[in-house]
């Protein structure tokens, strides 16, 4: 499970990156906070603004991010966003501890972070590879996943016990100095045993050729439509839980952080799973989209605080498992000449939906109630799983037949055991 820990840069990066996550996770908490309890009366729609500003440049700057990812050295491009990060971070946190904040100062902020995020996020995914060796890689991606997730159990429960003891611009401050830690891991990795890849080379249409080769790749294009759908409307859920727990439960600060984290522990267990597995497998891809759109529906029935957050588990680890067995198999199916415009387009549609479905969640959530907002997400995770479904009806012959009483599959005309009714393919290695 823990195998890519085994080399030194990855020990180093994993360490560093731990820390700054849990910031990153601190400073997103305090900052729903802060916009839903002090900047607005509970304005909902304001915190998915403030989202669609945070995660709308990596759609924008798609075509220019990725390339950068493809024929820049990658270490020193996250030294330098992981620097301006800090940055950011650093004048929020002066402004909300001296009391000057306001809201319009978010969103520039958010908008800021959104672009050098942009940047960063292509750079980082495809970096694991120069880490540990191809076996490896989506072991390295699973554990990737499982830090982020573990950072998730930890940061904004703290970020919740530090706003209510000390005030929201610690913990930006927190966050800040979190991001050092990175800076740090970077410095001290042995360059010399980084595995470079082949390097795009300069020539006409290459902002391009990432998504001619997405077009040629069915397996890709369906695994980011269901990314999309759920990364649109799905995984909205600093509306989910600081709408319910504000308006349904009636919590503060501190149960807030701490639902964030109880939904950590799923994503976690969800992380840790992929990471057993040697190869992303689809079966795991269709199911997690299925069993997240009914932890959604459950969540938003739910009667009382604990169960909702008993719930809110299932749906980090349907959701955590459903998005790291995408991102591994597109890692892993695709060259590494063109991976990082590849890898953009994912979390481009992957983030850059937000600026459409948050503020549409945070609308329902104000116009309908948070229930209905969750409802949202529900639908979502079941049509990711009915694309999935189609997909395989189309490119792999699945047939349900029902003949003399006895139901059978067919997979490609053949007939499947019981067992394999999920399909177990893995995704195919092209390019």
């Amino acid at each position: 499970m823990f195998r890519s820990l085994s080399g030194f840069n990855y020990r180093v990066w994993a360490a560093g990156a731990l820390v700054s996550n849990v910031g990153t996770w601190m400073q997103r908490t305090a900052q729903d906070w802060i916009v839903l309890t002090q900047l607005t009366h509970h304005d909902a729609a304001a915190v998915g603004f403030v989202m669609a500003l945070q995660f709308g440049p990596q759609l924008l700057l798609l075509p220019l991010s990725g390339l950068v990812a493809d024929r820049l050295d990658q270490r020193k491009v996250l030294m330098a966003t992981q620097a301006a990060m800090g940055t950011l971070g650093l004048a929020l946190g002066i402004l909300t501890v001296t009391g000057m904040v306001q809201l319009w100062h978010v969103y520039v902020f958010a908008a800021l972070l959104g672009c050098v995020a942009a940047f960063d996020a292509p750079a980082r995914q495809t970096f694991v590879s120069q880490l540990v060796g191809g076996a490896n890689l989506s072991n390295a991606v699973a554990l990737n996943s499982a830090s982020f997730s573990a950072a998730r159990l930890i940061g904004p429960a703290a970020a919740g016990l530090l706003t209510a003891a000390v005030g929201a611009g610690w913990v930006f401050l927190i966050n800040a100095g979190s991001f050092g830690a990175v800076l740090v891991s970077l410095a001290f990795l042995r360059v010399a045993d980084l595995q470079r890849s082949a390097r795009a080379k300069p020539k006409k249409g290459n902002l391009a050729e990432g998504f001619r080769y997405v077009r040629s790749r069915p397996d890709i294009m369906v695994i980011l439509v269901m990314v999309f759908l759920i990364g649109t409307f799905g995984l909205n859920f600093p509306i989910f839980i600081s709408t319910m727990s504000t308006s349904v439960f009636h919590q503060g600060a501190a149960a807030f952080g701490v639902l964030s984290s109880v939904m950590a522990i799923g994503s976690v267990v969800g992380a840790l799973l992929s990471a057993r597995r040697e190869k992303p497998r689809l079966r795991f891809l269709f199911v997690s989209s299925a069993v997240f759109g009914i932890g959604c529906i459950t969540a938003a029935v739910m009667p009382s605080y604990w169960e909702f957050a008993i719930a809110l588990a299932v749906v980090g680890l349907a959701s955590q498992t459903m998005m790291t067995t995408a991102n591994g198999a597109v890692q892993l199916s695709t060259p590494a000449p063109v991976r990082g415009r590849v890898m953009a387009i994912y979390m481009a549609i992957f983030m850059g939906g937000t600026p459409i479905g948050a503020p549409f969640v945070g609308w329902v959530a104000n116009e309908f109630g948070p229930r209905w907002a969750l409802g949202v997400g529900a639908a979502s995770g079941v049509l990711a799983a009915l694309v999935g479904l189609f997909w395989l009806v189309k490119y792999h012959n699945l047939r349900v037949h029902y003949i003399d009483r006895r139901l059978s599959v067919t997979h490609d005309g053949r007939e499947l055991a019981a067992e394999e009714i999920v399909t177990d393919s893995v995704i195919s290695q092209k390019g």
